[in-house]
């Protein structure tokens, strides 16, 4: 079992930014592929950002150019750095690990981001 803890969601006004952090309790976290997703009120689950290695990285279209996903392995932490946040943003954000060697998947409990004037 693989705990997900992530912080940084809060109110932010449009044009701002926030750092959403996930730390995995799992210690051989670089065999993660780790993800952030989000869900807005009555929305389906997206998928927001991946990655899979240092360097390797999938983006939604929507936040091209504007989210940028990183992770550091040795705190077994993956970011989510979210500028020029807009309203349409607002959402709550969940990070997820996938487990390469067996497929297992894992959820964090979420947080929630809100973008608003």
């Amino acid at each position: 079992q693989v705990e997900l803890v992530e912080s940084g969601g809060g109110l932010v006004q449009p044009g701002g930014s926030l750092r959403l952090s996930c730390t995995a309790s799992e210690t051989d976290f670089i065999n993660l592929n780790m993800g952030w997703y989000r869900q807005a009120s009555g929305q389906q689950r997206d998928m927001v950002a991946q990655i899979f290695s240092s360097t390797i990285a999938l983006y939604a279209n929507s936040v091209k150019g504007r989210f940028t996903i990183s992770r550091d392995n040795a705190k077994r932490t993956v970011f989510l750095e979210m500028n020029n946040l807009k309203v349409d943003d607002t959402a709550v954000y969940y990070c997820k690990a996938r487990r390469k060697s067996d497929g297992a998947e894992y959820w964090g409990q979420g947080t929630q981001v809100i973008v608003s004037s």
